[in-house]
């Protein structure tokens, strides 16, 4: 029996059964919080971060140094400030991994749209250079008005030659 259920677990042809799970779905929204990612990921790349954040620091480290009414409560070390920047750089990083796993979506998508757009171009290319040889070719088998001249010409000496037209002077061609 328990080689049965062993089998029955390991068929890989079979879905699984829903297992209990330890922690709560989340209700939150997975597209609202991958908005939040790349505003933020947006955010800190930009030079206005850099100056807030080197602000920050220098108003964080001037305070500590001199004591400003009598306050120094992170001194030198400043292990306070560098829990602070731990604790940003390990929001920041799974938010940025966020976005740019968002952006590769996106890109993706966007080659997969150009890919089509190109197929259907080049079978739109080829379709019309094969009409344009074939219009080639139509055109090449259309008599012109010197050919025709030409022929009527021929058919004109021909009939004169048999006598079955006399020749005119005059005749305009």
């Amino acid at each position: 029996m328990a080689e049965r259920a062993k089998r029955r677990r390991d068929a890989l042809d079979q879905p699984r059964e829903q297992s209990a799970r330890l922690l709560p779905q989340s209700p939150l929204d997975s597209d609202a919080f991958g908005r939040f990612a790349e505003k933020f990921a947006r955010y800190m790349g930009t030079a206005q971060f850099l100056v807030w954040m080197t602000a920050f620091v220098i108003v964080w480290i001037l305070m500590n140094l001199i004591g400003l009414f009598g306050l120094k409560w992170d001194p030198y070390p400043f292990i306070l400030l560098n829990l602070f920047f731990s604790t940003q750089a390990s929001y920041a990083a799974p938010l940025i991994l966020l976005a740019q796993n968002r952006q590769d979506d996106r890109d993706r998508v966007a080659i997969t749209q150009d890919r089509q757009r190109d197929e259907r171009n080049l079978a739109d290319t080829e379709f019309l250079t094969r009409e344009v040889a074939a219009l080639r070719l139509a055109v090449r088998e259309t008599a012109t008005r010197d050919f025709v001249r030409s022929e009527l010409r021929t058919l004109l000496e021909e009939l004169e030659e048999r006598g079955m037209l006399s020749p005119e002077e005059d005749r305009t061609t």
